[in-house]
């Protein structure tokens, strides 16, 4: 007889029990345990008389004593894991902006500055300046003809002829030869004791020598404060001056510390050269909590712990290396997470569309998700005011306010939030979200999804279906079809002017959805369609932050043609075609309001309620509709510790130094 392969489970249980020994609390306490193990082994039986081979699977639960170890046993090295999707382009902090690149740099460079919650902290200089503190300070100084100043259209320019200031006592005045007095900020800061990689201090120097190679024109990165700055200094080994040009009150005056970087490995070269030397875009000196052995391209950076971390008497950094993954699938990212392959999933590599997936993975305990609502709002905006022949093309549909509140009344957003995003973010009001230190709780006009009012807000208006057709006519008779336009191959905003063009139809107004790839819905006036103003209803999205954009919706920012006047010969469109207000939308309370907030300085009185009545009047004339607050998504594993997402710091990893895990 042949040998027949049998497979057969033997399945024996033993009872184990856990044992707790008593001893003085002097000596460590010895522990049974009990486990389950699964073992697979070849035997050898004897059937119908000849030998033959089965596979047996034995399940059995072992007993085992466990002591702790010795006190003198060193930890294991803890390793973190971090996957994303994408590799950063470099280490270099002024040659990109990829947030894969941030996050890499969070563990090589020290942070200045968080932006936690809505608010800033102070990490890597002593304090935030603040003018309560006496660290930050608004003098009055002479300004002679020729002095450098910032002028009432915020731009930098000679005191000379033409040029309008705001003087000390807050007036405008123009020039006439004369000098005039005018205020000017100067703010100190200190630094905290820290250490390059290699061994050397950071010194204030290296700030100052980060501020000019920022300011050189090789250099790609904004230029707004630089330019506004009449002299950054060191003042001591550890201690900065900014001081702004006269006429620029700066609102975030704290934050113009520029984060030092090696002069002594980076000076040698030009900021040209910067842009590709291995010096400083691959493998730079750094005085973060980790620095750079390793990085192959297309799979992996490694990081280890910098042994001059100013720091590490602390304790911290807390893990040994940092290992940076780059998984571009989405799926095979996810994958490796529940595997364990990974520690951490950072958000390039993740999105709402996960949410579903995650939160089952959550329940099932193989990770925790984090989704938090962040500073990226979507809106659907109103072509109040087109541009040039394309308002003579349809009726003027959104002048008046109860045609833009019941269109807003008709969009179900709260469906869309549970539709698209899990139920994970919130609708929002305005152009901040809820947990804003600056949001008018309770003065806000919040417009609720009532089909029933807005239906009879547009009969009032006039626009009612005169035959029958479902759709409503303008008062000459023209059919309320309008077109949405959004940017293509988006998932997210394919569904959400889905949901819109539905919930209009309720209404009696018939939509017609388009999308185009950004490169052309972005695209600069007057050929733009979106910020050339040739548009009826535009969906797309804006950062707020912690600074409330009111500036976005404010008419000097509407873009127009710059040599386009108004009754009075002031410029029209002093933005030009670079303004960001593509609704058209003018309004005189709420430009004063908003004004009354961007001309005075945090912690001031004037500031808080400038931005709050700019708030309620937005809320109320809706000059777009406010949707939702996009998500921040990431994951762990459940013994990542001290690891979450924040609202207003950018990437998931400011803290990588605390980032620990528990064993």
């Amino acid at each position: 007889m042949s040998k027949k392969l049998i497979l057969f489970t033997a399945v024996l249980l033993a009872f184990g029990f856990v044992l707790a020994a008593c001893q003085s609390t002097a000596e460590p306490q010895v522990v049974e345990v009990t486990r389950v193990v699964t073992e697979t082994t070849v035997e050898t039986i004897t059937v119908e008389g000849e030998p033959q081979e089965v596979i047996v699977e034995v399940t059995r639960v072992v007993t085992e004593t466990v002591a702790p170890p010795a006190e003198d046993t060193p930890p294991a090295d803890k390793h973190l894991i971090v996957c994303m999707a994408q590799e950063p382009d470099t280490m270099y902090p002024y040659g990109g902006s990829m947030l894969a690149g941030r996050a890499v740099q969070h563990g090589i460079f020290e942070n200045n500055l968080t932006t936690l919650s809505y608010a800033y902290q102070a990490q890597g200089i002593e304090k935030v300046p603040s003018l309560a503190d006496g660290d930050a300070v608004v003098n009055e100084v002479e300004v002679k003809p020729g002095d450098m100043v910032r002028d009432t259209s915020d731009s930098v320019v000679a005191w000379g002829e033409g040029v309008t200031v705001e003087n000390a006592a807050g007036e405008e005045v123009t020039f006439d030869g004369n000098s005039v007095m005018m205020k000017q900020m100067v703010v100190d800061f200190t630094l905290k004791p820290r250490v390059w990689s290699d061994g050397e201090p950071v010194k204030a120097s290296d700030s100052v020598y980060s501020f000019n190679l920022a300011g050189e024109p090789d250099t790609p990165t904004p230029k707004y404060a630089i330019e506004r700055t009449a002299s950054y200094e060191a003042t001591g080994d550890l201690t900065l001056r900014w001081t702004g040009l006269p006429g620029f009150l700066d609102s975030t005056y704290f934050t113009n510390i520029w984060a030092p970087y090696p002069e002594h490995v980076w000076g040698g070269f030009s900021a040209a050269e910067l842009l590709e030397a291995e010096e400083a875009s691959r493998l730079p000196v750094g005085d973060g909590p980790f620095m750079i052995t390793e990085w192959v391209a297309g799979d992996h950076i490694t990081l280890v712990k910098n042994p001059h971390y100013y720091r590490s008497s602390e304790g911290l950094p807390h893990v040994e290396t940092v290992t940076f993954k780059f998984i571009p699938d989405t799926n095979q990212l996810v994958a490796q997470l529940i595997a364990g392959s990974c520690d951490i999933g950072t958000q390039d590599g993740l999105s709402a569309d996960n949410a579903p997936f995650l939160i089952e993975a959550e329940s099932q305990g193989l990770l925790t998700p984090y989704f938090q609502t962040g500073t990226v709002y979507e809106h659907i905006d109103f072509g109040i005011d087109p541009y040039g022949d394309y308002a003579n093309t349809r009726p003027d549909w959104f002048e008046d306010v109860r045609v833009r509140q019941a269109m807003t009344m008709c969009t179900d957003r709260q469906g869309m939030v549970d539709n698209i995003l899990s139920g994970r973010s919130e609708v929002i009001h305005t152009y901040v979200p809820s947990v804003h230190p600056l949001y008018p709780a309770g003065e806000l006009t919040e417009w609720p999804y009532d089909v029933e009012a807005a239906n009879a807000l547009l009969d009032e208006v006039g626009y009612v279906d005169s035959d029958g057709d479902n759709v409503r006519e303008y008062t000459d008779g023209t059919p309320f079809k309008v077109r949405l336009g959004t940017t293509s191959g988006n998932k997210m905003r394919e569904q959400l002017t889905q949901i819109f063009k539905e919930n209009q139809a309720q209404c009696g107004i018939q939509i017609e959805l388009y999308y185009l790839p950004s490169s052309e819905w972005f695209a600069d006036g007057p050929e733009g369609e979106l910020f050339g103003r040739r548009f009826d209803l535009g969906e797309f999205a804006w950062l707020t932050g912690v600074e409330p954009s009111c500036s976005l919706y404010g008419s000097w920012n509407i873009p127009g043609p710059a040599e386009d006047l108004d009754e009075e010969g002031n410029a029209l469109y002093p933005s030009a075609w670079g303004g960001q207000n593509e609704t058209g939308w003018r309004n005189d309370e709420f430009d004063a309001a908003c004004q009354k907030a961007i001309g005075n300085l945090p912690g001031t009185p004037a500031y808080e309620e400038g931005h709050k009545e700019a708030q309620v009047i937005f809320s109320e004339k809706v000059p777009v509709i406010p949707l939702f607050l996009r998500l921040k998504v990431a994951a762990a594993r459940a013994n990542v510790l001290n690891f979450g997402v924040d609202p207003t710091q950018n990437s998931e990893l400011y803290n990588l130094f605390e980032i620990d895990l528990a064993p």
